[in-house]
């Protein structure tokens, strides 16, 4: 199994020592929040792209794709009612498919729950059109840059917006496209009624990225969550992709997340032993 970290665990690092340093730990890609980076990708030349996964390479790590994808420019929404607004956000996410692509990502994460919110007089049924409308210059660009965009159900804690990965599931097949997957993330997946090991087998082979994490926000190993069923269930369906350690509370430190969440996996997947 191939395993990732998302950069924001590494606060206040420069992201060329990110690369360096989840490479010696022994992962093989990261995953970045374009936020930790700039404002807007659109801010990020050519020539920075390029310098990005040249750094990348040399280190001897994919960069994996972008996730935390609406924290930054402010004032983006998936389903809002003002067309103006969803249409600004329609060309955003062509500008980070774009992005992606130009860093060698393949994986868009979207999940932006605060940016997808059914807002009060919107009904689901406008809620859903409104966001497939948003997504879809999007999947064709994705489509011609060889970049998947993997919609996330969250818990309804976060949104009220696609809640179940059936639900996200049914809302990307309406696309057809191949280039239009979900991603199974296991503290969201804890808010869902069945374990997740039945979630994983029911929705393979609609998935393309999983992120890995406790019910706690924190890593892999830093709570109660036994990860040996979700190694098993994830190699039966044959899962290829990244498994990438995504996680929401820092205090034990850059350097202790990201190695004890990896040893976690290994012994989870059974790629501990010499």
């Amino acid at each position: 199994m191939k395993f990732a970290v998302c950069n924001e665990i590494f606060q206040g690092w420069n992201i060329e020592d990110i690369f360096i340093r989840a490479a010696q730990l022994g992962y093989a890609g990261v995953e970045i929040a374009p936020f930790t980076l700039v404002n807007a990708v659109g801010d990020l030349s050519a020539a920075q792209r390029q310098h990005l996964r040249d750094a990348a390479a040399r280190a001897g790590v994919a960069i994996v794709g972008l996730h935390w994808l609406l924290v930054k420019p402010e004032g983006l929404y998936l389903n809002h009612p003002e067309p103006a607004l969803r249409a600004r956000t329609a060309n955003y996410f062509v500008e980070l498919v774009d992005c992606c692509a130009d860093l060698g990502g393949t994986i868009l994460v979207v999940g932006s729950p605060k940016q997808r919110n059914v807002l009060p007089g919107v009904t689901c049924g406008q809620a859903w059109a409104w966001a497939a409308a948003t997504f879809r210059d999007a999947v064709k660009r994705a489509e011609d840059r060889g970049v998947t965009l993997c919609l996330e159900p969250l818990a309804p804690e976060e949104t009220n917006f696609i809640n179940t990965a059936a639900e996200a599931i049914a809302f990307t097949q309406a696309f057809n496209s191949p280039r239009f997957k979900i991603i199974l993330d296991v503290k969201a997946m804890h808010a869902e009624a069945q374990p997740i090991p039945q979630i994983i087998r029911a929705a393979w082979p609609h998935f393309a990225h999983f992120h890995a994490n406790d019910r706690n926000r924190k890593g892999p190993g830093f709570g109660d969550v036994d990860f040996s069923p979700i190694a098993a269930a994830l190699r039966a369906v044959g899962y290829k992709g990244f498994v990438s350690v995504e996680v929401f509370e820092f205090e034990e430190g850059a350097e202790t997340i990201a190695a004890q969440s990896l040893a976690c996996l290994r012994r989870a997947f059974g790629e501990d032993k010499p």
